[in-house]
C-alpha cells in the first residue's frame, strides 16, 4: 500500500513563491484518503479564484502521479472558508460574502471606477462569485462602465434590493435608482442610503465583494469602513504629483480604521508608441519608486493609457494587464490573511529611534538623521522633490514625543519641533541605520560605530 508520508514528501516539494514555504508545511493539503492506487486530497489556498490554483494542480497531480504503483490521482482545489463577518447592520445582505476588497483613490478622475470594474470582471470570469458595489453616490459609474442607464430596481417583499446581473457579475449602484438624474442630497441622508446599498442589498454568497469607493476621505468613506469589516484595500492613483500627494490621506483613512492597504495601482503611468512600440513615462518614471520610498508601499500595477482601459470591459478583462493585475492583488490579499503582521516594537530617547522586530533586528537612528529624512509636502517640494527642509533649522535637541505605526510597513512621528506629517518607511529607517553604522552619527547613545 502507498504510505501517506511519501505522498506527504512528494507535495512538499511544492513551494509557495509568496510564503517560500512548501504547501504542506503551510496546512494547504487535507483529506487526503489512499484507496489501492487511488490517491485523493484537498489543497486549500487561502483566497478563492487564487492564479497560483492551477499551477499547483499540475504540479500535485506530475509529482503524486509518479510515485510507484499510483494509478490515479485526484485533487480537489479549494480556498480557505472565512470566519464569520462582523457587521454593524442585523440581518445584513454581506453575512455570506467571503471576503471585501476596497478599491479607493483620494483624487477623482485617477481611473478608480474602471480598475474596480476591472477586477471584479476579471475574477467574474475565472469563475468566482463577485459582486461590485458602486459606492459613489454623487458621481456613480458603474451604470456607464457596464451600459446599464434604465432607472429601477428590483426589491424583495421585505424590501432588500436586488443587484442587477451581467455575465454572473451583481452589481449594485446608486445611479440604478436615480438613472441619469444628479443626486441632490444632504450629508444624514447619503449614509442612510449607503447603509441601504451596503447591508441592504441581496448579495447572497458571494467569494468576493467590490467596492468601488468614492473619492476622497471623508463621511462616506468612514461610514463604509467602520460599518463593513472590509480585509483589504487598493488605492488608485496616477503618477502626476496632484494625485500622489494625497496617496498618504488615503493611507491613512484606512490605517485609522484597521485595513490592511495592499498596495497601490498606478493608472496612466505610460503610453507605448505605436511606432517604436516603446514605453513613454510622460509623467515621470519615478512614481512607483517615490510612492515606495515616501510610503513604504509595493505598486501592484503600472496601468498604460490606453483605448483599452476606457474601452469595452469584456476586452479589458480578457486583456493581459487585466489578468496580471488581478493575480498580484489576490496573491497579495491571501498573504495578508495568512501571515502574522511582524511589527516592531518602538523606543525612543532624547537622542535616537530605535525598532527591534520579533526576530531580534533593530535599527536605531539618531533623531536629527531621521528629522533630516522626512518627505512629507513641507520638507520636500511636491512637484520636483527638491528638499525644502534647510538642516540648520533643526533644533539640536530634537526628539521624538509620540510614535505611532502606520500598517505594517511605516511610522509616524510627533517632534519636539512640533513637525508631525512625515511617513518613515522602515526601509527608510533600516536604511539610515545602516549608513549611520558605518559613517557614524556622533550621539552617544546611538551605539553605530564613530
Amino acid at each position: 500500500m502507498i504510505a501517506e508520508e511519501i505522498v506527504l514528501n512528494e507535495l512538499g516539494k511544492i513551494i509557495d513563491p509568496d510564503f517560500q514555504r512548501d504547501i504542506v508545511s503551510l496546512g494547504f493539503v487535507q483529506d487526503m484518503v489512499i484507496d489501492g492506487g487511488t490517491v485523493s486530497f484537498t489543497i486549500e489556498l487561502t483566497t478563492p479564484a487564487c492564479p497560483l490554483s492551477p499551477v499547483f494542480q499540475k504540479q500535485a497531480l506530475d509529482l503524486v502521479g509518479d510515485i510507484p504503483g499510483v494509478d490515479q490521482v485526484l485533487v480537489n482545489m479549494t480556498a480557505r472558508k472565512r470566519e464569520g463577518r462582523q457587521m454593524s447592520a442585523e440581518e445584513s445582505g454581506l453575512k455570506d460574502v467571503k471576503y471585501i476588497l476596497a478599491v479607493s483613490s483620494c483624487k477623482g478622475g485617477v481611473g478608480k471606477s474602471t480598475v474596480a470594474a476591472m477586477l471584479a470582471k476579471t475574477l467574474g470570469g475565472r469563475g468566482a462569485k463577485v459582486g461590485l458595489l458602486d459606492a459613489d453616490i454623487y458621481g456613480p459609474s458603474v451604470p456607464t462602465l457596464f451600459n446599464l442607464h434604465e432607472a429601477g430596481v428590483r426589491a424583495t417583499p421585505d424590501n432588500k434590493f436586488i443587484p442587477h446581473e451581467v455575465d454572473g457579475l451583481k452589481l449594485m449602484s446608486f445611479g440604478f435608482l436615480m438613472g441619469d438624474g444628479p443626486a441632490v442630497i444632504r450629508g444624514p441622508m447619503v449614509a442612510q442610503y449607503m447603509q441601504q446599498l451596503l447591508h441592504g442589498t441581496v448579495w447572497d454568497e458571494l467569494d468576493y465583494l467590490v467596492i468601488d469607493m468614492p473619492p476622497g476621505t471623508g463621511d462616506i468613506q468612514l461610514t463604509i469602513s467602520q460599518s463593513v469589516q472590509i480585509d483589504a484595500s487598493v488605492i488608485v492613483t496616477t503618477p502626476h504629483q496632484l494625485s500622489l500627494t494625497d496617496v498618504r490621506k488615503g493611507i491613512m483613512m484606512f490605517d485609522k480604521v484597521n485595513v490592511p492597504v495592499l498596495g497601490v495601482v498606478e493608472n496612466m503611468a505610460y503610453f507605448i508608441c505605436d511606432g517604436c512600440d516603446k514605453r513613454h513615462y510622460i509623467f515621470g518614471e519615478s512614481g512607483g519608486k517615490d510612492l515606495e520610498e515616501r510610503f513604504g508601499l509595493s505598486t501592484i500595477a503600472e496601468l498604460p493609457i490606453s483605448g483599452t482601459l476606457s474601452g469595452s470591459l469584456d476586452h479589458l478583462a480578457e486583456s493581459g494587464m487585466a489578468n496580471e493585475t488581478t493575480d498580484t492583488i489576490i496573491r497579495a490579499l491571501g498573504k495578508k490573511i495568512l501571515e502574522k503582521p511582524e511589527r516592531p516594537k518602538v523606543d525612543f530617547d532624547a537622542k535616537t529611534i530605535t525598532l527591534t522586530w520579533p526576530d531580534g533586528e533593530t535599527s536605531t537612528v539618531s533623531n536629527s538623521a531621521l528629522r533630516r529624512a522626512c518627505s512629507c509636502a513641507l520638507c520636500v517640494d511636491e512637484m520636483t522633490r527638491a528638499p525644502l527642509l534647510d538642516p540648520k533649522t533643526i533644533p539640536m535637541d530634537i526628539h521624538a514625543e509620540k510614535i505611532g505605526i502606520i500598517g505594517n510597513y511605516a511610522v509616524m512621528v510627533d517632534w519636539s519641533d512640533g513637525h508631525n506629517t512625515g511617513f518613515f518607511p522602515y526601509s527608510v529607517i533600516r536604511s539610515l541605520a545602516a549608513a549611520q553604522g558605518q559613517k557614524g552619527c556622533g550621539s552617544a547613545s546611538c551605539g553605530c560605530a564613530g
